[in-house]
């Protein structure tokens, strides 16, 4: 039975999922959970992921949720290259150092930013303040340059001299704030190298069909559905607002 993938490109996680696979050459059937239309609630799908998130992935009887678990999982089964999660114990540990900050700082902030600036204004119809949208901006610096002056410092990538799981994980969570019209990258020199090794490393076909999805979204929302999102409001409002 071959793998499955069930994926949003909406998501940062899904996209570093998928373009690693890709990346890879890991054969894999491809199946879309639409996070904005609720699918990741439906019955058939938490047959799959019971939280109800995506990525989730089924290989054969085995059901798996978490995106650096599946990661793991794909590069530890299919064999990748080993500097994408090294057997060296010190570059290992540099990579698990970072996708065990990442879940509750640039993740954290960069999804933030993206909903208060474009989702919950244009979808759920609420204004965010200045103030507000100022905080959120604030701690999205704090991530950025962490990532910069600890993680990458002087190196071209955050394990070394190759790309790893960790700048994969990290670029998608980069480019969700970019889908909101903020350009992170600007006056961040060694960030927006980074970037281009990472984006080299990757492929730049692969890199730019993984983020049209999050690039194009604030023309998608236009023509969004407002009333389909007004059920999960008070869920995204504690989460976003």
């Amino acid at each position: 039975m071959v793998l499955e993938m069930y994926l949003d490109l909406f998501s940062q996680p899904c996209r570093s999922v998928y373009i690693f696979a890709k990346k890879n050459n890991i054969p894999f059937d491809f199946k879309q959970i639409s996070l904005l239309g609720g699918e990741q609630y439906g019955e058939e799908f938490r047959k799959i992921n019971m939280i109800s998130k995506v990525p989730a992935i089924r290989d054969g009887d085995f059901c798996l949720g978490e995106s650096i678990a599946i990661l793991t999982y794909l590069a530890e089964k299919y064999k990748t290259a080993d500097h994408w999660y090294p057997l060296d114990l010190q570059k290992r540990a540099r990579v698990n150092e970072y996708l065990s900050w990442q879940h509750t700082a640039i993740r954290m902030h960069g999804s933030k930013i993206f909903w208060q600036k474009v989702m919950i204004p244009q979808v759920m119809g609420v204004e965010v303040s200045k103030d507000r949208l100022a905080g959120t901006l604030e701690d999205l610096e704090v991530s950025l340059k962490l990532i910069e002056e600890k993680f990458i410092e002087d190196k071209p990538f955050i394990a070394g001299e190759q790309i790893s799981l960790a700048d994969l994980v990290a670029i998608v969570e980069i480019m969700q704030p970019v889908g909101a019209g903020l350009d992170v990258f600007e006056g961040r020199p060694k960030l927006s190298a980074w970037r281009d090794r990472v984006q080299a490393e990757v492929g730049k076909e692969l890199f730019n069909e993984a983020h049209q999805m999050i690039l194009t979204s604030q023309e998608k929302v236009k023509n969004m559905d407002a009333s389909k999102m007004q059920v999960f409001k008070p869920k995204i409002m504690k989460m976003f607002f």
